[in-house]
C-alpha cells in the first residue's frame, strides 16, 4: 500500500519583487525574484530554490546508496548548473539541470575497480530514487568525478567519460 507525506511552506510578499519564505521544518529566509526579473542580487531566489532542490536530493539519495552499497565516502562536493529557456510570449522553463559531483571514496582492501563500479551504481541508484529529480520535467544529467583512495594516495580519478585523469 503507498503511503502519502506533505510538507508545508508559507511565502509572505515583502514588497516589490520580495518575500519571505517559511518552511515547514523550520528555516525561514527572505527571498526575491532573481536581478533580471526585477529582483534583488544576493538574494534566494524561487530558481536557486529549483537547482538547489535537485542537488540536495540527490546527493542525500547519494549517501543514502553508499551506506547500502557499503561505501566509505570521504567527501562529496556538487555544483550544479540550471538551464531555463525562454520562449517568445516570456514563459520560461528550466530544460536541464547538470550536476557535477566530485566524489572521493576509499577503496580499503577491496580493488579499486570494484569500489568504482559500485560508485557509479549508487550514482545511478541516486538519480532513480531521488523524489526531486523524478519529479521535474527538466533533463536531470550527472557528470560525476570520482576518486577511489587506496591508503593515503587517489588510486585513480574518472571522468563519466571513463578516461583517467
Amino acid at each position: 500500500m503507498s503511503q502519502t507525506a506533505t510538507y508545508h511552506t508559507t511565502v509572505r510578499w515583502t514588497g516589490e519583487h520580495r518575500g519571505h519564505l517559511s518552511m515547514g521544518n523550520g528555516p525561514e529566509l527572505p527571498f526575491s525574484a532573481p536581478p533580471d526579473a526585477q529582483g534583488l542580487a544576493g538574494v534566494f531566489t524561487p530558481e536557486d530554490a529549483f537547482v538547489a532542490a535537485v542537488n540536495t536530493c540527490i546527493m542525500l539519495m547519494f549517501i543514502w546508496a553508499c551506506e547500502r552499497f557499503k561505501l566509505a565516502l570521504l567527501s562529496y562536493e556538487c555544483r550544479a548548473e540550471g538551464s531555463k529557456r525562454i520562449e517568445l510570449d516570456r514563459t520560461e522553463s528550466f530544460t536541464r539541470v547538470r550536476l557535477a559531483p566530485v566524489i572521493r571514496v576509499a577503496a580499503g582492501r577491496e580493488p579499486p575497480a570494484a569500489v568504482e563500479a559500485r560508485a557509479r551504481r549508487a550514482l545511478q541508484a541516486a538519480q532513480k530514487y531521488s523524489l526531486v529529480a523524478n519529479s521535474v520535467k527538466a533533463e536531470v544529467s550527472l557528470e560525476p568525478q570520482l576518486t577511489i583512495e587506496t591508503g593515503g594516495a587517489p588510486a585513480a580519478t574518472a571522468r563519466v567519460d571513463g578516461r583517467s585523469k
